[in-house]
């Protein structure tokens, strides 16, 4: 072997050794790093009780980890915030990497006696904003205080079950189920969820939430295959 057939040999060897003769894949890309998508939950203070950091999203997030899904939370929550307020912040909120809108407003309407028409239009506003963008939404049941008579709460709640039908969206029946009027459930108030509160209100919400997001990664991996390239035999 002559001195320029040793060196190719050489590089060869090299080239091996680094990698740079790995096999290709049959679908002929690389494979895929699924993309982080985000899931957004538009909500008031019971999301950022009994702090931001702490509230019921962070502790949505702790299981989507666990479940090694690849999502990341967003807390759209705002101390005060009522659907009124919900439908002027949605829009901004639904970017490109949102894929779940977890809608959990209401509680401020209820207290302070806004209609429960108008409650249920400002929520069909939201609804209809994110599924025009794609975006699916999960629906999370209030329910109010008997203090502006039985017609108002019973009318506060058919609001949610009623609109999750006619939009076609699930429902959490009953975001502070075991929560509501529950001590050790709340803080100083007696309204808002304390740390063990707001990992209650996190296991309501997350199977809802978890068949969401294993559907969404069906899709896409459904989708993914069916525009993988077709394997053609080298000439």
């Amino acid at each position: 072997m002559n001195t320029y057939s040793r060196t190719r040999a050489t590089a060869a060897v090299l080239a091996l050794a680094c990698g740079a003769a790995a096999p290709v894949m049959a679908t002929g890309s690389a494979v895929p790093v699924p993309a982080i998508r985000q899931v957004v939950v538009l909500g008031d203070s019971l999301a950022v009780s009994p702090s931001p950091s702490r509230g019921f999203p962070a502790h949505l997030q702790e299981m989507i980890d666990r479940a090694r899904l690849p999502w990341t939370v967003i807390n759209a929550g705002v101390s005060g915030d009522t659907t009124a307020g919900g439908v002027q912040r949605v829009a901004p909120l639904l970017g490109p990497k949102v894929g779940v809108l977890v809608v959990a407003l209401g509680a401020n309407d209820g207290l302070r006696g806004v209609p429960a028409e108008r409650v249920a239009s400002n929520l069909s506003t939201i609804v209809r904003s994110a599924q025009a963008r794609g975006v699916k939404v999960l629906l999370c049941g209030m329910e109010t205080l008997p203090m502006r008579g039985w017609n108002y709460l019973l009318a506060f709640h058919r609001v949610f079950p009623t609109l999750a039908s006619q939009h076609g969206v699930p429902l959490v029946p009953f975001l502070l189920d075991g929560v509501a009027l529950v001590s050790e459930m709340n803080g100083p108030d007696g309204f808002h969820p304390n740390a063990a509160g707001a990992r209650r209100i996190a296991e309501n919400v997350w199977p809802a939430l978890e068949s969401l997001l294993r559907d969404g990664e069906a899709g896409r991996e459904e989708a993914a295959a069916g525009r993988a390239p077709a394997v053609t035999a080298a000439s």
